[in-house]
């Protein structure tokens, strides 16, 4: 798994449109880039839409959001069109990508091993350097505070990430 300060290694993959993007072709921006297991599963669904949801915050900061899986790019596209998504989604389906980010690792799931993506987010910072990473993410998190309950958006930590980390620079 990559960490701070490590370079992010290139990639160029083909977006829900089949269009190629590169991480060279971003340089200078901000990218929120996170990995995520598969198209309409109940947590990704719900990690598209949240990002989707502040999808105009992370443009006023200069960011982009990146998903990516190994779906394919027609599975994208039908994910985007049927929750109304305004993110792109990369389509990684030779795995290569989830692999040079160190996201594609043996998992467990009722009593079952087997290789799959570690949800896992990246902010890459305008020079292409790791600035943030979350491994493992929980897209929502339930806590209570003096009796009431409340829910923390992965989204919201990464957006808040992003603001503390622009005001350092």
């Amino acid at each position: 798994m990559l960490k701070v300060n490590d370079k992010a290694p290139e990639f160029c993959i083909p977006n829900q449109d089949e269009v190629e993007i590169c991480l060279r072709d971003l340089a200078g921006k901000w990218i929120v880039l996170y990995f995520y297991p598969k198209d309409n599963t109940p947590g990704c669904t719900n990690e598209a839409c949240d990002f989707s949801s502040e999808n105009e915050h992370f443009e006023d900061l200069n960011g982009v959001i990146l998903g990516v899986s190994p779906d394919s790019p027609k599975s994208h596209k039908k994910f985007i069109d049927g929750k109304n998504l305004e993110i792109t989604l990369l389509s990684d389906e030779d795995k290569k990508v989830c692999e040079a980010f160190g996201v594609w690792q043996m998992k467990k799931f009722m009593g079952r091993e087997f290789m799959g993506v570690v949800r896992t987010t990246f902010i890459i910072d305008p020079q292409g350097i790791i600035a943030a990473v979350w491994e493992n993410v929980k897209v929502r998190e339930n806590k209570t505070k003096k009796g009431e309950k409340y829910q923390i958006l992965h989204a919201d930590v990464v957006k808040e990430k992003l603001i503390e980390l622009q005001s350092k620079n």
